[in-house]
């Protein structure tokens, strides 16, 4: 049978019968694919490299029925440093585990093969930090899947009037007519305590934070990495996306809750 040559990463990987591993690999060219890696788990095999989270080469493969079999990698790239750092470590898992949640087997993935390859790297960059390439890489991956924040104009009358507010159920701008009195956070916090519940749909986010948000949405992501924020408007970024994403993506991910009890 004809070889192949993939290019991506390894997102999963996972025994096999006794000698094998089965792997989940974001390929540049077929989106997410399964792959065996046979005997890779004999002493001194020369898959043993391509059976790691974080391995990103380019794959030799033969394409059986229903699954790839690895034959050779080479061009491989690791990525040390997450491994060295347990902090670091559940970072980029999540990253990996949100993308194998978000990508599908067929489809183009090259730019969210991009997208992981630089949040990877930015993970270990000082000036930026873990943290915030954390909400950039999952606020630009709901872009790059169609699911991103409207930004520009009203998600319910289209209107593009100059105030308005984030709204996480309707999908991003509403507007002030729109929004109602719910556009006041005064009103809207005095509307909580006087009922007993929180209503937390409605933002008032500042401009430097919009403009983050658009400028997450507009830039290829290999651009993405190289601004940083305020403590305050990494917060707002922060309790933004984490509260888009809850509303959107309704999955439990390992990584992260290991994370969050650090």
């Amino acid at each position: 049978m004809d070889q192949i040559i993939l290019t991506g990463m390894v997102l999963e990987t996972s025994p096999s019968g006794d000698y094998d591993r089965r792997l989940v690999i974001l390929s540049k060219e077929r989106g997410k694919i399964v792959a065996f890696a046979r005997g890779a788990r004999r002493q001194g095999s020369t898959l043993l490299a391509c059976t790691q989270p974080f391995t990103f080469a380019k794959f030799r493969m033969v394409e059986g029925r229903s699954a790839y079999n690895v034959t050779g990698l080479e061009g491989v790239k690791f990525f040390p440093e997450l491994t060295q750092d347990v902090e670091l470590t559940c970072y980029g898992s999540y990253m990996l585990e949100f993308a194998e949640y978000m990508t599908e087997e067929g489809n183009d993935e090259s730019e969210v093969l991009k997208l992981l390859y630089q949040s990877l790297r930015a993970l270990t960059n000082q000036s930026i930090g873990p943290k915030l390439a954390k909400i950039v890489y999952e606020l630009k991956m709901l872009y790059l899947n169609g699911e991103g924040p409207e930004t520009e104009q009203c998600v319910r009358c289209r209107s593009t009037m100059p105030e308005y507010v984030f709204s996480v159920r309707s999908g991003g701008r509403v507007c002030k007519k729109c929004a109602g009195s719910d556009y006041s956070a005064k009103e809207r916090r005095d509307k909580e305590l006087r009922l007993g519940i929180a209503d937390n749909d409605f933002m008032n986010l500042s401009e430097a934070a919009w403009y983050t948000i658009r400028f997450i949405a507009a830039t290829p992501p290999e651009k993405l990495y190289r601004f940083t924020l305020s403590e305050e408007i990494f917060t707002e970024l922060s309790n933004a996306v984490g509260a888009f994403l809850r509303e959107r993506v309704h999955h439990t991910f390992r990584s992260l809750a290991f994370l969050e009890t650090l």
